[in-house]
């Protein structure tokens, strides 16, 4: 799979998505359950699909509502529903749909102050804080958002009284359940016209904006910031939070520009991703050009993905910085600048992430809870503060506020890029700088994920791997160490394996979306290692699933 000749270029307009017939398909075309793909289908926390590919309706939303609603009597959840959307184009019609169903079943919901786009850590930290000190009547929440992906996608997610991503049992239920509700064609169903709705008296307004922002102090060191004068440069890439970085800059008299405040549902302003798809994703070089351009313009810049769940990180010593690399520097810095955490506080990665961490955290002297891919697992861990920071390779991070109390129990894109400034002011350092320290004392690492062709069928092989089918010793000439099938952090499936070495690893594990396999791999040794590596892992995993 090669990079496309146009990654890294602005789309052309034939490139673009046609907004008038996504929102069309979302009313009219009729999903078929008895087709795979278009059923109700959760991946690591939520629904995903596109309007256009009959993946994501108005059918699949009515039914996985009514399936959370059903979930929540169930279980006997009475608070509130916090709900938010993003700027993807169908995530207005989804919660509009959502809301329909949600009061016609009498169930009280915060929808947002003068419709306001929702950051994804704006929700979760609304349900935390409706929560704090209730043992009944708990809040839990819905979040519209498909993240960094395609502008012709929708996305939908449960998001639980923790405030963090639906466990897998629970996505399980009301995925079973909705595609029930679709294949009996939806006659179970509660509903009402929108307007009704809107004035019904179990739907609120809520300002998440105000909320949110108001906190912020609690988390990060803003006065440390504002004092130091860092001058910090943010681009919202039309997302969610467009508008919370200007509150931001004001409420904290913080040097923060924001460079543009466009919201266009076609996202014509991003550069193309490595496979010519428009995406996102702050951690790709193709799909981030906008914000690379800002490396000399501020000390530190930073952008995040749609919801806002994710993070880019821009610093003048070395432009835009790999995910693993900048979550190295998060941790070290946190775990050195918050004397209120618990000397035991653990720090938790998945594990495809660096090893570069493992080895700051045997240097900060600090517990690794290694966790299978999905930001779910970290969500007990921070929950209960006995995991001061979660990470995932994708740059997606949440940690504890400044007390060692939990802050969002789902990925918070702002607070991990406000801290790339409060690190910059602390240290005099930007967080590129400090990365280059680690390999002069740790070892310069080289990190690669490439995808390979799997079918369905394949995929599921993929995922029920166990190591003894694995029959090799060495792997790159160096002797195997470890061959993984669970997480050692938790004793988790990891949906594929994990094969490691003294100075490499790699993973294999299926995509949730496309008919591909990922394969993620680093070298302590250098790129031809990598190389061969990333070669052996394919001819590994292609011999056993066939």
């Amino acid at each position: 799979m090669g990079i496309h000749p146009q990654a890294g270029k602005t789309a052309k307009h034939d490139q673009l998505t046609n907004i008038p017939r996504l929102i069309t398909a979302y009313f009219t075309d009729q999903p078929d359950p008895s087709v795979r793909e278009q059923r109700v289908s959760f991946g690591t926390s939520g629904h995903r699909g596109s309007s256009l590919h009959r993946s994501f309706n108005e059918q699949h939303i009515l039914a996985t509502t009514q399936a959370i609603c059903l979930y929540r009597q169930k279980e006997g959840i009475t608070g509130p529903v916090f709900i938010g959307i993003d700027t993807h184009a169908l995530s207005e019609p989804a919660q509009a749909t959502a809301l329909e169903v949600l009061a016609a079943n009498g169930v009280v919901t915060m929808i947002s102050s003068n419709d306001e786009f929702t950051p994804t850590p704006a929700v979760s930290h609304a349900i935390l804080v409706y929560n704090r000190g209730r043992s009944t009547g708990l809040a839990d929440g819905i979040v519209i958002t498909p993240s960094h992906n395609p502008p012709a996608d929708g996305g939908f997610k449960y998001n639980m009284t923790n405030g963090g991503p639906a466990e897998s049992n629970v996505t399980a239920w009301i995925e079973d359940k909705a595609n029930e509700l679709l294949e009996d064609g939806l006659r179970q169903v509660k509903r009402m016209p929108l307007q009704r709705a809107l004035k019904a008296p179990t739907t609120h307004r809520y300002n998440y904006l105000d909320a949110y922002t108001a906190d912020l102090d609690q988390v990060i060191d803003l006065e440390a910031i504002r004092s130091a004068g860092v001058e910090m440069g943010v681009d919202p890439l039309g997302g969610a939070g467009v508008h919370y970085w200007e509150r931001i800059a004001e409420r904290y008299k913080l040097k923060l520009t924001v460079v543009d405040t466009e919201v266009d549902y076609t996202f014509r302003f991003m550069s193309l991703d490595w496979d010519g798809k428009i995406r996102m994703d702050p951690s790709s070089r193709y799909a981030m050009q906008r914000l690379i351009q800002l490396k000399d313009r501020f000390p530190v810049a930073f952008a995040c993905d749609t919801d806002h769940d994710r993070h880019g990180i821009v610093t003048r010593s070395t432009g835009l910085m790999q995910p693993n690399h900048y979550l190295a520097v998060a941790i070290d810095y946190l775990f050195r600048n918050r004397p209120q955490w618990k000397a035991d506080t653990g720090i938790g990665k998945t594990l495809v992430s660096s090893q570069m961490i493992d080895r700051v955290a045997t240097k900060l002297g600090r517990k690794l809870v290694e966790v299978p891919v999905g930001f779910k697992w970290f969500v007990d861990g921070l929950f209960d503060g006995s995991m001061g920071f979660g990470g995932e390779e994708s740059a997606g991070a949440s940690f504890l506020d400044l007390k060692g109390n939990v802050w969002s129990t789902d990925k918070d894109g702002i607070i991990a890029a406000l801290l790339a400034g409060e690190i910059t002011a602390r240290t005099g350092k930007d967080p590129g700088e400090i990365y280059r320290g680690f390999t002069q004392e740790f070892g310069e690492p080289v990190y690669d994920r490439i995808d390979a062709p799997a079918t369905p069928e394949q995929k599921d092989k993929l995922k029920k791997l166990s190591p003894d089918q694995i029959t090799s010793s060495e792997l790159a000439g160096e002797k195997i160490e470890a061959i993984l099938t669970t997480a050692p952090g938790n004793g988790a499936a990891i949906g594929g394996l994990k094969v490691a070495t003294a100075n490499g690893w790699f993973a294999a594990r299926p995509s949730g979306t496309e008919n591909i396999y990922k394969i993620y791999a680093e070298s302590f040794k250098g790129a031809a290692h990598l190389k061969k590596l990333q070669e052996e892992a394919q001819q590994v995993v292609d011999g056993v699933i066939g």
